[in-house]
């Protein structure tokens, strides 16, 4: 049997490097979630199609073929939160400089756009720590969260250490959930956030943190985390999710993820 198939060219190794590169993306995307296992088993199953038909077998082939094409239209219902995470990525990247000139039209900003007063959020997060109060924070970026603020009660009200250290008190009606706050406003409070599906999480990391991480894997809002337990404080933004950050430093932390 002829082996032309081994035939080489610049071309094909550029192919091969781009879809290296792109099964690479794919896999870091849905790495540590629960369709790691079934993305494994689809690229195992389009290799094995790849061979036999280079191999020529035309009947193994030919079902092969078929499960490919009719597995696209399950593998969008299967993968749609992965998916969804991707367009995400590509729609919320910054192509201008982080938008320093729009930030200076400030007629063409909206409540998103403006300056979060992180000083406010931080001293609350200080003196929730040391009191070991839990809390969750959510802090709109690009994405809007009016999905997650309808779940809610709605606040409409400007950030204050005072107003944010009243949500959270013990035994307060609006404690349990998260804040969503945009721009210098807190939308509402005791909003739900969905939780992580990585299945990898420590069991050490309760809701609020695994609702932080849900909320930071579907949009890209930073979310803000105060330990019930510990009294730690921790932040998750897209992949990223940074535990026990030094108070001290926490301001100057949001304040480069923000920008990031």
């Amino acid at each position: 049997m002829p082996l032309s198939f081994l035939d080489v060219s610049f071309l094909d190794i550029l192919d091969i490097l781009l879809v290296a590169i792109l099964l690479y993306q794919i896999y870091r995307l849905v790495k540590g979630t629960v369709a790691i296992n079934i993305f494994i088993g689809v690229a195992a199953i389009f290799l094995i199609w790849k061979l036999v038909q280079a191999l020529q077998m035309e009947v193994l082939s030919l079902i092969l073929g078929n499960f490919i094409g009719v597995g696209v239209i399950a593998l969008v219902i299967v993968f749609q939160q992965e998916i969804r995470r991707f367009l995400l990525v590509i729609g919320s990247t910054n192509f201008t400089s982080k938008r320093l000139f729009l930030k200076q039209l400030k007629w063409l900003r909206d409540e998103s756009d403006q300056e979060v007063p992180l000083h406010e959020i931080v001293q609350a997060c200080k003196e929730m720590s040391h009191a070991k109060t839990g809390a969750l924070m959510v802090i709109e970026r690009k994405s809007k969260l009016g999905f997650y603020s309808d779940t809610g009660t709605k606040i409409d009200g400007q950030i204050s250490t005072p107003l944010l250290l009243t949500i959270f008190k013990k035994n307060s009606p609006l404690h349990d959930g998260a804040v969503v706050i945009q721009g210098q406003k807190i939308l509402a409070a005791a909003c739900i956030l969905p939780l992580t599906e990585k299945a990898n999480v420590p069991t050490r990391f309760g809701l609020r943190h695994r609702a932080a991480m849900g909320l930071a894997e579907k949009t890209d809002g930073l979310a803000l985390v105060v330990s019930e337990e510990t009294g730690d404080v921790s932040v998750a933004l897209g992949e990223r999710f940074i535990n026990k950050i030094n108070l001290p430093e926490l301001e100057d932390k949001l304040q480069a993820l923000l920008e990031d």
